[in-house]
């Protein structure tokens, strides 16, 4: 059956950022079809409630509430999934995101801060992880990039230039790591997850932004799941080095901040 394709049964797999949405949806999904996960977060009460969904998929959970903006604790996710849970096979680098800034106001602290948290994060677990992945014949990393990686919009300088490289790191880390461990990522769109709340639970806002995204909706975080389990799973084993654009068909920015002409 081609749906077997995508069961990633007894398979051990690291979510960073997963206390809630995509990183959630993501660690939910991967335990219903088959994963024992390890699952990270700041808020530990979030990661709890997270394992009880792993767990009501049949699934082990292990949480593990640590800082993700330090490198070296996303690196100790590897470790923990070997030492808890035997193996590691999956990696889903989701934890990110850094807050719109007009350019001028983007101190040099400030940008060096979201290429950390987006992007050396990633590449200490992808480090750390890619040792134990070889022990049991390979593996499969997801990053999770942006849109904006992609497309020019105002306040994004700091946020679009740490996807944008995140991407790019993507391709390179997946030449240097090919045949054995395949890596891939995703731009995400506009989706539902409390980084939107301030546009979600405002209609007019809701529905200009909707109005212009191609799809006319706001995504879901488990459409982002569903590629992510497509990308580590057996069905995409002949996919690396390639950022999925899951974004509704954007090709410009579908919400402006109205930063004036200086």
């Amino acid at each position: 059956m081609i749906f077997d394709q995508l069961r990633v049964t007894d398979h051990v797999a690291v979510v960073t950022g997963a206390g809630r949405g995509i990183g959630a949806a993501t660690a939910v999904a991967l335990a219903e079809a088959g994963a024992d996960v390890v699952i990270s977060s700041r808020t530990e009460a979030d990661l709890h409630d997270v394992a009880a969904r792993i767990e009501q998929a049949g699934r082990k959970a292990h949480v593990v509430a640590a800082d993700l903006s330090d490198p070296s604790a996303a690196a100790d996710l590897a470790r923990a999934a070997v030492d808890v849970l035997g193996r590691l096979d999956i990696v889903v680098n989701n934890v990110g995101g850094t807050y719109p800034r007009p350019l001028l106001d983007t101190s040099v602290e400030f940008l060096e801060a979201a290429f950390r948290f987006n992007v050396s994060t990633a590449h200490a677990l992808t480090v750390a992880a890619v040792p134990s992945m070889l022990a049991t014949g390979g593996g499969a990393i997801v990053n999770i990039s942006s849109v904006m990686g992609r497309v020019a919009g105002r306040g994004f300088a700091a946020y679009g230039t740490a996807k944008a490289a995140l991407a790019h790191y993507t391709r390179l880390a997946a030449a240097d790591l090919a045949p054995r461990v395949r890596v891939n990522a995703i731009a995400v769109g506009s989706v539902a997850t409390s980084a939107l709340d301030v546009v979600v639970g405002n209609p007019e806002l809701r529905a200009k932004m909707e109005a212009a995204t191609p799809l006319h909706v706001i995504g879901d975080p488990d459409h982002i799941a569903a590629m992510v389990l497509h990308l580590a799973s057996p069905a995409g084993g002949y996919i690396t080095g390639k950022v999925i654009e899951v974004d509704g068909g954007l090709q410009t920015p579908n919400l402006e901040f109205g930063l004036p002409d200086l």
